[in-house]
């Protein structure tokens, strides 16, 4: 097995194009290292709905140029079998280790292939590579991101030519061309032939952003933002200073793109401390409410002052206000959501008579909704422009809830404006409070979480915080509305709660609701009270139920 594993890894560095991961793998072979060359040669990286993701380093199990080459290759000739061997595509990327370096032998690689390739520009958000597929009559376009991943990950993302993510059977398509090629040295790569695109998509995409907000509507609400060390900080204050709003105060030690992101543990508004200097940027400019784009800036977080301290709103929250927002401005289509984000959509859809739907998990499937016009999921995402972005979009997203601040702050009486937080309150009384949590657990052993779902497939849990389980749905065999997926979902008396091992991280995902009739706003600290409780204790009998 070593002898094995030792010519597979030579083979490999024969070829590898990049001087570093030729170094790395060099190096693990003189020191024979045994158990790093199975880690990194045991398989391969996986293409599927998500594209790529995984950590960056030599071998067939890490994210690599060589692995990106093959992708690339795979993805051509998936185009060129579907009669599109002619057609653009257009590459994007972000500011992460190793990206400019895949997007530009993607861009050979199609080149070789025949077709015509076009790279943006420079580093920019995911949304604007999404918008400039539709714009430029791409067949297809790739972004080299790994959104909120550690800063040792890099990932490949693929879109087809309607400018949504790809889906199945696309997925599996594509991965089984990818197995189909030989070796590198089969796969043409020119040192040029390509384009490298000027500002002009980027102008076009802040030209459409104007079409998100409603004329001669209030611009008045004041922000702090950060781009996570990311991508977004020049398109976002781009957008911000064409609509009119004031010029948002910026955390400037997360301002500018770093790879390494120094200043958070992991580089998500969702994880503990990612937003502490946003907040203490906030303590001092004392704004109307904090932005936050993730890496990529395709998800969009906000914070808000909550009594004397700052408190993150769930990307449910948002999810609801944007969506109040637009009944209130009389949109018209389909709203829109993944099956984890909180069931106070439906409700707001359904008072509106407007169509609802729910969807598989991310915005692959949201963004497929026939005549959808808001998806929303809860981990931050919002397409609140899907004719301009099929995909999720941190930059439309922050304009439109600002707008709406700004409307709250003009609406109230005078000296005193309203806030997100009294929308909230409303929406509580009107369709019930819907609480929301989640019970995340990172692992390093994937096979914890394959465990876990297989007990509490064989042993569903009856109750769960002393509330009854009165349906049990295993999703791997689909539903009369939904395809088959790996999750569980468990409908209680007042409560739901859906398991999923998660699609881009080493992670076991649940999603908990909580939903209790309120009947006046006097009567919304005591729900809330309760709803904490049955959450935290859901929770806890969860977390049993699944040996985790």
């Amino acid at each position: 097995m070593h002898d094995e594993l030792i010519a597979r890894a030579k083979a490999w560095l024969a070829e590898d194009p990049d001087a570093e991961t030729r170094e790395e793998l060099a190096q693990l072979l003189d020191a024979g290292d045994h158990e790093e060359l199975a880690a990194r040669f045991g398989g391969t990286l996986q293409f599927g709905t998500a594209g790529l993701r995984g950590e960056l380093g030599a071998g067939p199990m890490r994210m690599n140029r060589s692995v990106v080459i093959r992708a690339a290759a795979g993805l051509a000739a998936y185009l060129k079998s579907k009669g599109r061997g002619d057609g653009l595509v257009v590459i994007g990327y972000d500011a992460r280790h190793k990206s400019a370096d895949f997007a530009r032998d993607t861009a050979a690689v199609m080149t070789g292939a025949g077709l015509k390739a076009a790279v943006l520009p420079r580093p920019l958000p995911t949304p604007v590579l999404a918008f400039a597929i539709r714009h430029l009559g791409a067949v297809a376009g790739v972004e080299v991101t790994a959104s909120h991943n550690p800063p040792r990950d890099n990932g490949y993302k693929v879109y087809l030519g309607d400018g949504s993510q790809i889906v199945p059977p696309a997925d599996a398509e594509i991965a089984a061309e990818i197995d189909a090629l030989t070796t590198l040295d089969a796969i043409p790569r020119p040192d040029s032939g390509w384009e490298t695109l000027d500002d002009s998509v980027l102008d076009a995409y802040l030209a459409r952003t104007d079409a998100v907000l409603a004329p001669g509507s209030p611009r008045t609400a004041r922000t702090v933002y950060t781009a996570m060390h990311g991508v977004g900080k020049d398109v976002l204050l781009a957008a911000f200073a064409r609509a009119g709003f004031p010029e948002p105060v910026l955390v400037p030690e997360q301002a500018e793109p770093d790879p390494d992101f120094p200043t958070v543990a992991f580089p998500n508004p969702e994880e503990p401390g990612a937003m502490d200097l946003a907040f203490a940027t906030a303590r001092a400019a004392d704004p109307d409410l904090v932005i936050a784009n993730d890496p990529d800036a395709d998800r969009c977080a906000v914070a808000v002052k909550d009594g004397g301290s700052w408190r993150m709103l769930r990307g449910d929250e948002v999810g609801a206000l944007l969506a109040a927002h637009l009944v209130g401005r009389d949109a018209r289509g389909t709203f829109a959501e993944s099956i984890v984000s909180s069931s106070l959509l439906g409700r707001i859809a359904e008072k509106a008579g407007l169509p609802y739907e729910e969807t598989l998990t991310g915005f692959k499937w949201i963004a497929r909704v026939e005549g959808l016009r808001y998806g929303y999921e809860e981990a931050l995402g919002y397409c609140v422009d899907p004719e301009g972005v099929r995909d999720k979009d941190g930059i439309t997203a922050a304009l439109l809830i600002t707008e709406l601040a700004s409307v709250l702050k003009e609406s109230g009486a005078a000296g005193g404006g309203r806030t997100l937080l009294d929308l909230l309150d409303d929406l509580a009384v009107e369709h019930g409070l819907h609480a929301t949590d989640q019970l995340s657990v990172r692992v390093e052993d994937l096979s914890v979480i394959a465990n876990a779902m297989r007990r509490l497939r064989e042993q569903p849990p009856a109750r769960l915080a002393g509330l009854a389980v009165t349906r049990c749905e295993d999703l791997s065999a689909g539903t009369d509305r939904l395809p088959p997926t790996d999750g569980l979902r468990y409908t209680l008396n007042g409560a739901r709660v859906i398991v999923r091992p998660s699609g881009t991280e080493p992670k076991l995902k649940c999603y908990l609701e909580v939903v209790l009739p309120v009947a006046s706003h006097a009567d919304l600290p005591a729900a809330r009270t309760r709803a904490t409780e049955l959450l935290t204790s859901i929770k806890r009998d969860l977390s049993a139920a699944a040996g985790i």
